[in-house]
């Protein structure tokens, strides 16, 4: 997931870490890190530990290929719940041409077309990268009040959150070389509130942050959200992240913190903990080193399900939908395929909680899309609810 690099038509190479778009030579992303809330383990967890033939504290035990294999086309198989479907809090990441100025009104009535008839309420719009120091520069966006107006001219009821990110760095050395965010600096975080408010003030209906790597259990992070929650509720905005993968096994993000120093997934309770201070959290379930869809599809049903269990009933839940066609170590398109990620979400949604109303999808990324990607997001996901084009 982290360090691969993704073909972009548009914006330059984005790193496929999460929803990523370059801006002056960097890439921007997500978030993640903690430890499972003790106690005695959920449903789902206690499924885990017996469909993948774990012991309750075998977190580091290699699980055999075949055994996976076959529990994640049991994951994938069943039938569709006919309650899974779109419930109107659907979102799209957008990248940087929106409000760079290479975007103009023929691209925003293309968009409002293919998102017509459909559960798309939010838009992601790349507006960063934060600065190092956490500050953001306007002048990268100097279409902002224009995307704004036309939006909520053109697209009435849809909401424009600005998506700001940057690379995290945890040491000393990495600081001084300047190459990241440093979130264990209070006046990092103190930049990084005051960028929300400068969004804020420029029309956005909220903020999206993508800050990568955020390992598993990061107070920083739940100390940065802690401030940024009354800042953006007060000006009247929606605050959502882009979050890693939940441990498809338990305490895998230990094993592979300990093995590559890396932070792909995040416990299930430290998901929980973002999820209790934010409106709106988005999994990017893509960029899982799945080989067929059935094993995409079987581990985005698992990741549904333990994602619902961890969310509370308050905040949007969005899962992942991969609109890219990058083949790479962590990502096979022929695997990972919208039809294959929606098939799963209505899997785990139907097993989890179907009756879930804060619920929904959010595609990755405009700008890699096809339109066969659009066809099917609006046939498996929306269309089944009802939803047609006017």
């Amino acid at each position: 997931m982290f360090g691969e690099q993704r073909a972009d038509d548009e914006n330059g190479p984005a790193g496929t870490g999460g929803p990523e778009a370059a801006e002056g030579g960097r890439t921007e992303s997500t978030a993640e890190r903690r430890a499972y809330a003790g106690g005695v383990p959920s449903p789902t967890l206690r499924r885990r530990l017996l469909l993948w033939g774990l012991p309750a504290l075998g977190a580091a035990v290699l699980l055999p290929a075949a055994t996976a294999a076959t529990a994640l086309r049991l994951s994938y198989a069943g039938d569709l719940p006919a309650g899974a479907h779109t419930r109107g809090r659907d979102a799209v990441w957008l990248g940087h041409a929106w409000v760079d100025g290479r975007k103009g009104a023929e691209d925003l009535a293309r968009l409002g077309r293919r998102i017509e008839g459909t559960g798309v309420r939010d838009l992601y719009v790349h507006t960063g990268p934060l600065e190092h120091d956490g500050t953001l520069d306007a002048s990268r966006a100097p279409r902002t009040p224009w995307l704004l107006g036309a939006v909520r001219k053109k697209l009435p009821g849809v909401r424009v959150q600005a998506w700001l990110g940057d690379v995290l760095v945890y040491d000393e050395a990495g600081e001084r070389a300047g190459k990241g965010l440093r979130l264990a600096n209070p006046a990092s975080r103190r930049a990084v509130v005051a960028s929300a408010r400068q969004v804020m003030r420029a029309g956005f209906d909220g903020v999206h942050f993508d800050l990568e790597q955020m390992h598993s259990g990061n107070e920083d992070f739940l100390r940065l959200l802690d401030r940024l929650g009354p800042v953006v509720s007060g000006a009247g905005g929606v605050l959502s992240v882009a979050a890693h993968q939940i441990d498809p096994l338990p305490e895998a993000h230990r094993v592979l913190g300990a093995v590559s120093g890396r932070g792909k997934y995040w416990s299930q309770g430290y998901f929980g903990e973002v999820a209790r201070r934010v409106d709106q959290i988005a999994m990017m379930s893509y960029d899982t080193w799945m080989q067929t869809e059935s094993h995409y599809g079987g581990l985005v049903a698992h990741l549904t399900e333990l994602a619902l269990e961890a969310t509370p009933r308050g905040t949007d839940l969005l899962m992942g939908l991969p609109f890219f066609h990058t083949d790479n170590l962590a990502h096979r398109a022929s695997a990972e395929t919208v039809p294959a990620a929606v098939r799963g979400i209505r899997l785990g949604l139907g097993r989890g909680d179907v009756r879930r109303r804060r619920f929904g999808t959010a595609a990755y990324v405009d700008f890699a899309a096809d339109e066969a990607d659009w066809t099917a997001y609006r046939r498996s996901w929306c269309e089944v609810a009802g939803r047609k084009p006017p």
